[in-house]
Protein backbone atom coordinates (compact mmCIF):
# COMPACT_ATOMS: atom_id res chain seq x y z
CA UNK A 1 0.00 0.00 0.00
CA UNK A 2 2.89 2.60 0.58
CA UNK A 3 4.26 1.82 -3.38
CA UNK A 4 0.20 2.55 -4.25
CA UNK A 5 0.51 5.58 -1.97
CA UNK A 6 3.90 6.63 -3.95
CA UNK A 7 2.53 5.54 -7.23
CA UNK A 8 -0.63 8.28 -6.71
CA UNK A 9 1.31 10.49 -5.58
CA UNK A 10 3.40 10.81 -8.88
CA UNK A 11 0.26 9.72 -10.55
CA UNK A 12 -1.35 13.38 -9.14
CA UNK A 13 2.12 15.02 -10.66
CA UNK A 14 1.54 14.04 -14.67
CA UNK A 15 3.83 11.23 -14.15
CA UNK A 16 2.51 8.41 -16.03
CA UNK A 17 2.24 4.88 -13.36
CA UNK A 18 1.65 1.55 -14.58
CA UNK A 19 -0.23 0.14 -11.87
CA UNK A 20 1.19 -3.84 -11.44
CA UNK A 21 1.45 -3.53 -8.44
CA UNK A 22 -2.18 -3.49 -6.49
CA UNK A 23 -3.91 -7.40 -6.89
CA UNK A 24 -7.20 -5.25 -8.09
CA UNK A 25 -8.78 -6.57 -11.74
CA UNK A 26 -9.18 -3.63 -13.50
CA UNK A 27 -12.71 -4.42 -15.14
CA UNK A 28 -15.51 -2.77 -13.52
CA UNK A 29 -18.43 -4.35 -11.81
CA UNK A 30 -20.11 -6.36 -14.01
CA UNK A 31 -23.18 -3.93 -15.69
CA UNK A 32 -26.01 -6.93 -14.58
CA UNK A 33 -24.55 -6.96 -10.65
CA UNK A 34 -24.45 -3.14 -10.66
CA UNK A 35 -28.19 -2.77 -11.97
CA UNK A 36 -28.83 -5.65 -9.15
CA UNK A 37 -27.45 -2.94 -6.59
CA UNK A 38 -29.43 0.21 -8.12
CA UNK A 39 -32.53 -1.90 -7.93
CA UNK A 40 -32.16 -2.73 -4.54
CA UNK A 41 -31.36 0.58 -3.23
CA UNK A 42 -34.85 2.31 -5.50
CA UNK A 43 -36.26 -0.75 -3.46
CA UNK A 44 -35.37 0.80 0.18
CA UNK A 45 -33.85 -2.45 1.30
CA UNK A 46 -31.08 -1.15 3.29
CA UNK A 47 -31.91 -2.39 6.60
CA UNK A 48 -29.87 -4.89 8.42
CA UNK A 49 -29.97 -8.23 7.49
CA UNK A 50 -29.13 -11.42 9.99
CA UNK A 51 -25.30 -11.74 11.35
CA UNK A 52 -25.01 -14.60 9.14
CA UNK A 53 -26.67 -13.19 5.71
CA UNK A 54 -29.74 -12.95 4.03
CA UNK A 55 -31.40 -16.93 4.11
CA UNK A 56 -31.86 -16.60 0.45
CA UNK A 57 -27.99 -15.57 -0.47
CA UNK A 58 -26.61 -18.25 2.07
CA UNK A 59 -28.96 -20.31 0.27
CA UNK A 60 -27.76 -19.06 -3.78
CA UNK A 61 -24.28 -20.01 -2.40
CA UNK A 62 -25.25 -23.42 -2.15
CA UNK A 63 -26.72 -23.40 -5.11
CA UNK A 64 -23.91 -22.42 -6.55
CA UNK A 65 -21.82 -25.07 -5.54
CA UNK A 66 -23.92 -27.52 -6.53
CA UNK A 67 -24.25 -26.45 -10.38
CA UNK A 68 -20.26 -25.72 -9.91
CA UNK A 69 -18.69 -28.46 -8.43
CA UNK A 70 -21.81 -30.98 -8.05
CA UNK A 71 -21.45 -31.12 -3.80
CA UNK A 72 -24.52 -29.95 -1.70
CA UNK A 73 -23.81 -27.86 1.01
CA UNK A 74 -26.52 -27.26 4.02
CA UNK A 75 -27.01 -23.71 3.73
CA UNK A 76 -26.99 -22.90 7.12
CA UNK A 77 -22.91 -23.60 7.28
CA UNK A 78 -23.02 -20.05 4.87
CA UNK A 79 -21.58 -17.08 6.64
CA UNK A 80 -21.99 -13.76 4.32
CA UNK A 81 -19.50 -11.48 5.02
CA UNK A 82 -17.91 -7.83 4.55
CA UNK A 83 -15.28 -9.48 1.92
CA UNK A 84 -12.84 -12.56 2.47
CA UNK A 85 -11.34 -10.21 5.53
CA UNK A 86 -14.09 -10.35 7.62
CA UNK A 87 -14.33 -14.31 7.04
CA UNK A 88 -10.36 -14.49 7.90
CA UNK A 89 -11.09 -12.63 11.40
CA UNK A 90 -14.27 -14.67 12.09
CA UNK A 91 -12.20 -17.77 11.63
CA UNK A 92 -9.37 -16.51 13.50
CA UNK A 93 -11.17 -15.22 16.48
CA UNK A 94 -13.68 -18.72 16.74
CA UNK A 95 -10.26 -20.94 16.33
CA UNK A 96 -7.68 -19.03 18.26
CA UNK A 97 -7.42 -17.58 21.55
CA UNK A 98 -4.81 -15.26 23.40
CA UNK A 99 -1.14 -17.19 22.62
CA UNK A 100 -2.10 -19.61 20.42
CA UNK A 101 -0.57 -20.04 16.52
CA UNK A 102 -1.54 -20.53 13.51
CA UNK A 103 0.99 -21.99 10.59
CA UNK A 104 1.25 -19.57 7.61
CA UNK A 105 2.74 -19.90 4.51
CA UNK A 106 6.25 -17.51 3.96
CA UNK A 107 5.60 -15.80 1.32
CA UNK A 108 1.40 -15.77 1.63
CA UNK A 109 -0.72 -12.96 2.07
CA UNK A 110 0.44 -10.31 5.06
CA UNK A 111 -2.75 -9.29 6.60
CA UNK A 112 -3.47 -13.32 8.10
CA UNK A 113 -0.87 -12.50 10.13
CA UNK A 114 -2.05 -9.27 10.75
CA UNK A 115 -5.02 -10.08 11.75
CA UNK A 116 -4.03 -13.19 14.19
CA UNK A 117 -1.58 -10.51 15.71
CA UNK A 118 -4.24 -8.07 16.06
CA UNK A 119 -6.80 -10.67 18.21
CA UNK A 120 -3.60 -11.32 20.24
CA UNK A 121 -2.97 -14.73 18.80
CA UNK A 122 0.80 -16.02 16.89
CA UNK A 123 1.76 -17.05 13.50
CA UNK A 124 4.41 -19.62 12.63
CA UNK A 125 5.97 -18.64 9.39
CA UNK A 126 6.81 -21.65 7.23
CA UNK A 127 9.06 -21.31 4.39
CA UNK A 128 8.00 -22.75 1.18
CA UNK A 129 9.30 -23.00 -2.14
CA UNK A 130 8.83 -24.05 -5.07
CA UNK A 131 9.22 -27.48 -4.05
CA UNK A 132 6.04 -27.43 -2.61
CA UNK A 133 4.67 -25.16 -5.04
CA UNK A 134 4.93 -22.51 -2.47
CA UNK A 135 2.33 -23.88 -0.04
CA UNK A 136 2.44 -25.51 3.37
CA UNK A 137 1.81 -29.75 3.10
CA UNK A 138 1.58 -32.37 5.55
CA UNK A 139 5.33 -32.98 5.96
CA UNK A 140 5.55 -28.81 6.60
CA UNK A 141 2.86 -28.95 9.02
CA UNK A 142 4.09 -31.81 10.92
CA UNK A 143 7.50 -29.98 11.12
CA UNK A 144 6.09 -27.13 12.60
CA UNK A 145 2.99 -28.15 14.58
CA UNK A 146 3.48 -27.44 18.59
CA UNK A 147 1.25 -27.75 21.44
CA UNK A 148 0.01 -24.29 20.92
CA UNK A 149 -0.80 -24.53 17.26
CA UNK A 150 -4.76 -24.92 16.61
CA UNK A 151 -4.82 -23.98 12.66
CA UNK A 152 -3.18 -24.20 9.85
CA UNK A 153 -4.01 -21.99 6.37
CA UNK A 154 -3.64 -22.12 2.87
CA UNK A 155 -4.83 -20.55 0.26
CA UNK A 156 -5.30 -21.68 -3.47
CA UNK A 157 -4.94 -19.95 -5.89
CA UNK A 158 -2.54 -18.02 -3.93
CA UNK A 159 -1.36 -14.72 -2.97
CA UNK A 160 1.10 -13.64 -4.35
CA UNK A 161 2.99 -17.14 -6.19
CA UNK A 162 -0.69 -17.69 -7.97
CA UNK A 163 0.31 -21.44 -7.66
CA UNK A 164 -2.71 -23.98 -6.54
CA UNK A 165 -2.80 -26.49 -4.18
CA UNK A 166 -2.51 -29.97 -5.87
CA UNK A 167 -5.70 -32.01 -4.31
CA UNK A 168 -3.20 -34.92 -3.60
CA UNK A 169 -1.44 -32.55 -1.14
CA UNK A 170 -4.39 -31.08 0.34
CA UNK A 171 -6.05 -34.09 0.84
CA UNK A 172 -2.70 -35.17 2.77
CA UNK A 173 -2.89 -32.01 4.62
CA UNK A 174 -6.16 -31.86 5.61
CA UNK A 175 -5.41 -35.67 7.26
CA UNK A 176 -2.23 -34.31 8.80
CA UNK A 177 -4.09 -30.63 10.64
CA UNK A 178 -6.86 -33.80 11.45
CA UNK A 179 -4.26 -36.15 13.02
CA UNK A 180 -3.16 -32.80 15.25
CA UNK A 181 -6.72 -31.91 16.10
CA UNK A 182 -6.91 -28.80 14.46
CA UNK A 183 -8.37 -26.55 11.78
CA UNK A 184 -7.76 -26.29 8.32
CA UNK A 185 -8.72 -22.69 6.93
CA UNK A 186 -8.47 -22.69 3.17
CA UNK A 187 -8.37 -19.23 1.23
CA UNK A 188 -10.33 -19.86 -2.14
CA UNK A 189 -10.37 -16.29 -2.89
CA UNK A 190 -9.08 -16.19 -6.61
CA UNK A 191 -11.39 -19.43 -7.16
CA UNK A 192 -13.11 -18.94 -10.82
CA UNK A 193 -9.25 -17.90 -11.93
CA UNK A 194 -7.85 -20.76 -12.59
CA UNK A 195 -6.15 -20.70 -16.37
CA UNK A 196 -4.64 -24.43 -17.57
CA UNK A 197 -6.52 -27.33 -15.19
CA UNK A 198 -10.00 -28.03 -13.61
CA UNK A 199 -10.83 -25.80 -10.97
CA UNK A 200 -11.69 -27.38 -7.15
CA UNK A 201 -12.77 -26.63 -3.85
CA UNK A 202 -11.64 -27.73 -0.81
CA UNK A 203 -15.33 -28.92 0.65
CA UNK A 204 -14.88 -31.44 -2.25
CA UNK A 205 -12.09 -33.40 0.47
CA UNK A 206 -13.68 -32.40 3.94
CA UNK A 207 -16.53 -30.83 5.44
CA UNK A 208 -14.11 -30.11 8.74
CA UNK A 209 -12.26 -26.98 6.76
CA UNK A 210 -13.17 -23.58 6.95
CA UNK A 211 -13.76 -22.48 3.36
CA UNK A 212 -13.52 -19.07 2.44
CA UNK A 213 -14.28 -17.33 -0.42
CA UNK A 214 -15.46 -13.72 -1.78
CA UNK A 215 -17.30 -11.81 -4.67
CA UNK A 216 -13.82 -9.40 -5.02
CA UNK A 217 -12.04 -11.45 -7.44
CA UNK A 218 -13.38 -13.84 -10.36
CA UNK A 219 -16.59 -11.81 -9.45
CA UNK A 220 -15.04 -7.99 -9.62
CA UNK A 221 -16.90 -6.69 -6.78
CA UNK A 222 -13.32 -5.03 -4.65
CA UNK A 223 -15.16 -2.36 -3.47
CA UNK A 224 -18.40 -4.09 -2.49
CA UNK A 225 -16.88 -5.52 0.61
CA UNK A 226 -18.98 -8.96 0.17
CA UNK A 227 -17.44 -12.73 0.99
CA UNK A 228 -18.62 -16.19 2.23
CA UNK A 229 -17.30 -18.96 4.39
CA UNK A 230 -18.25 -22.11 4.80
CA UNK A 231 -18.09 -23.50 8.40
CA UNK A 232 -18.05 -26.88 9.97
CA UNK A 233 -21.78 -26.92 11.45
CA UNK A 234 -19.66 -27.68 14.98
CA UNK A 235 -19.02 -23.39 14.49
CA UNK A 236 -21.95 -22.13 13.57
CA UNK A 237 -23.47 -20.47 16.92
CA UNK A 238 -20.05 -19.36 17.72
CA UNK A 239 -19.56 -17.54 14.35
CA UNK A 240 -22.91 -15.83 14.51
CA UNK A 241 -22.22 -14.37 18.10
CA UNK A 242 -19.32 -13.08 16.84
CA UNK A 243 -20.37 -11.63 13.60
CA UNK A 244 -23.22 -9.82 15.43
CA UNK A 245 -20.34 -8.14 17.87
CA UNK A 246 -17.42 -7.63 14.83
CA UNK A 247 -19.51 -5.73 12.52
CA UNK A 248 -23.61 -6.94 12.66
CA UNK A 249 -23.97 -8.04 9.29
CA UNK A 250 -22.03 -7.05 5.41
CA UNK A 251 -23.44 -4.75 3.47
CA UNK A 252 -27.34 -5.22 2.68
CA UNK A 253 -27.49 -3.49 -1.19
CA UNK A 254 -23.89 -5.74 -1.52
CA UNK A 255 -25.96 -8.77 -0.47
CA UNK A 256 -28.40 -8.27 -2.78
CA UNK A 257 -26.28 -7.39 -5.59
CA UNK A 258 -24.59 -10.70 -5.17
CA UNK A 259 -27.56 -12.98 -6.12
CA UNK A 260 -26.77 -11.80 -9.70
CA UNK A 261 -23.30 -12.24 -9.48
CA UNK A 262 -23.89 -15.73 -8.87
CA UNK A 263 -26.59 -16.29 -11.56
CA UNK A 264 -25.42 -18.42 -14.37
CA UNK A 265 -25.90 -16.48 -17.52
CA UNK A 266 -23.23 -13.35 -15.19
CA UNK A 267 -20.75 -16.83 -15.16
CA UNK A 268 -20.23 -16.39 -18.90
CA UNK A 269 -18.97 -12.53 -18.72
CA UNK A 270 -16.80 -13.69 -15.88
CA UNK A 271 -15.37 -16.41 -17.71
CA UNK A 272 -14.49 -14.19 -20.49
CA UNK A 273 -12.57 -11.57 -17.99
CA UNK A 274 -10.83 -14.69 -16.50
CA UNK A 275 -9.73 -16.03 -20.20
CA UNK A 276 -8.55 -12.29 -20.74
CA UNK A 277 -6.12 -12.89 -17.09
CA UNK A 278 -4.54 -16.16 -19.02
CA UNK A 279 -3.50 -14.13 -21.89
CA UNK A 280 -2.22 -11.30 -20.20
CA UNK A 281 -0.06 -14.36 -17.95
CA UNK A 282 0.60 -15.84 -21.15
CA UNK A 283 1.96 -12.63 -22.51
CA UNK A 284 3.67 -11.42 -19.09
CA UNK A 285 5.51 -14.47 -18.00
CA UNK A 286 7.87 -15.52 -20.87
CA UNK A 287 8.25 -11.58 -21.20
CA UNK A 288 9.41 -11.35 -17.32
CA UNK A 289 12.04 -14.48 -18.23
CA UNK A 290 13.50 -12.80 -21.60
CA UNK A 291 14.38 -10.00 -19.28
CA UNK A 292 16.12 -12.06 -17.06
CA UNK A 293 13.70 -12.43 -14.24
CA UNK A 294 13.33 -16.51 -12.76
CA UNK A 295 10.23 -17.59 -12.08
CA UNK A 296 10.69 -20.79 -10.02
CA UNK A 297 6.67 -22.44 -10.55
CA UNK A 298 4.31 -21.13 -13.24
CA UNK A 299 1.07 -19.06 -11.87
CA UNK A 300 -1.38 -21.83 -12.89
CA UNK A 301 -4.21 -19.08 -11.21
CA UNK A 302 -5.14 -15.52 -9.43
CA UNK A 303 -3.38 -12.79 -11.78
CA UNK A 304 -0.06 -12.86 -9.89
CA UNK A 305 3.61 -13.65 -11.15
CA UNK A 306 6.18 -13.94 -8.26
CA UNK A 307 9.13 -13.15 -9.41
CA UNK A 308 13.05 -13.73 -8.36
CA UNK A 309 15.01 -10.65 -9.05
CA UNK A 310 18.25 -11.65 -7.88
CA UNK A 311 19.84 -10.93 -11.09
CA UNK A 312 19.56 -7.18 -10.48
CA UNK A 313 19.36 -6.39 -6.87
CA UNK A 314 20.00 -7.80 -3.24
CA UNK A 315 17.33 -5.62 -2.00
CA UNK A 316 14.04 -6.19 -4.00
CA UNK A 317 12.52 -2.93 -1.85
CA UNK A 318 14.58 -0.40 -2.68
CA UNK A 319 15.08 -1.69 -6.30
CA UNK A 320 11.23 -1.32 -6.58
CA UNK A 321 10.99 2.14 -5.37
CA UNK A 322 13.81 2.71 -7.64
CA UNK A 323 12.07 1.18 -10.98
CA UNK A 324 8.59 3.09 -9.67
CA UNK A 325 10.11 6.84 -9.24
CA UNK A 326 12.33 6.40 -12.77
CA UNK A 327 10.46 4.39 -14.72
CA UNK A 328 6.34 5.12 -13.21
CA UNK A 329 6.66 1.14 -13.13
CA UNK A 330 4.84 0.00 -9.85
CA UNK A 331 5.39 -3.60 -8.62
CA UNK A 332 5.25 -5.10 -5.00
CA UNK A 333 7.98 -5.82 -2.94
CA UNK A 334 8.62 -9.28 -1.92
CA UNK A 335 8.88 -8.16 1.75
CA UNK A 336 4.91 -7.29 1.78
CA UNK A 337 4.70 -11.18 1.58
CA UNK A 338 6.32 -12.16 4.27
CA UNK A 339 10.82 -12.87 5.16
CA UNK A 340 11.43 -15.75 3.59
CA UNK A 341 13.63 -15.00 0.45
CA UNK A 342 11.52 -11.65 0.55
CA UNK A 343 14.77 -9.48 -0.22
CA UNK A 344 15.23 -11.58 -3.80
CA UNK A 345 11.67 -11.08 -4.98
CA UNK A 346 9.14 -9.03 -6.30
CA UNK A 347 5.53 -9.80 -7.23
CA UNK A 348 3.77 -8.30 -10.59
CA UNK A 349 -0.07 -8.15 -10.74
CA UNK A 350 -1.20 -8.26 -14.49
CA UNK A 351 -4.80 -6.38 -13.13
CA UNK A 352 -4.01 -4.29 -16.32
CA UNK A 353 -4.78 -4.57 -20.20
CA UNK A 354 -1.57 -5.90 -22.41
CA UNK A 355 -0.85 -2.56 -24.30
CA UNK A 356 -0.21 -1.59 -20.59
CA UNK A 357 1.53 -4.44 -19.85
CA UNK A 358 4.18 -4.38 -23.00
CA UNK A 359 4.90 -0.89 -22.04
CA UNK A 360 5.92 -1.58 -18.54
CA UNK A 361 7.83 -4.18 -19.84
CA UNK A 362 9.70 -2.11 -22.03
CA UNK A 363 10.28 0.13 -19.14
CA UNK A 364 11.63 -2.11 -17.15
CA UNK A 365 13.74 -3.32 -19.92
CA UNK A 366 15.78 0.11 -20.14
CA UNK A 367 15.44 0.37 -16.46
CA UNK A 368 17.39 -2.73 -15.98
CA UNK A 369 19.56 -1.49 -19.05
CA UNK A 370 20.77 1.49 -17.52
CA UNK A 371 22.07 -0.19 -14.62
CA UNK A 372 24.45 -2.35 -16.34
Amino acid sequence: MDILAQAKALSQQGKKVYHLEIGEPDFPTAECIVNAGIEALQQYKTHYTPALGLPELRKAVAEYYERKFAIKINPQRIVITPGASGAIQLAISSLLDAGENVLLADPGYPCNRNIAQILAADTISVPVDAESYYQLNAGLVAKHWNDKTRAAMVASPSNPTGTLLPKSQLQELCQMVEQKNGCLIVDEIYQGLVYDEKDYTALEISDECFVINSFSKYFGMTGWRIGWMIVPEFYIDAIDRIAQNIFLAAPTISQYAAFTALNADTQTVLDERRDEFKRRRDFLLPALEQLGFTVAAKPQGAFYIYANCERFTDDSFSWVKQLLNETGVALTPGVDFGSHLAHKHCRFAYTQSIDVLEQAVDKIDMFIEGQR
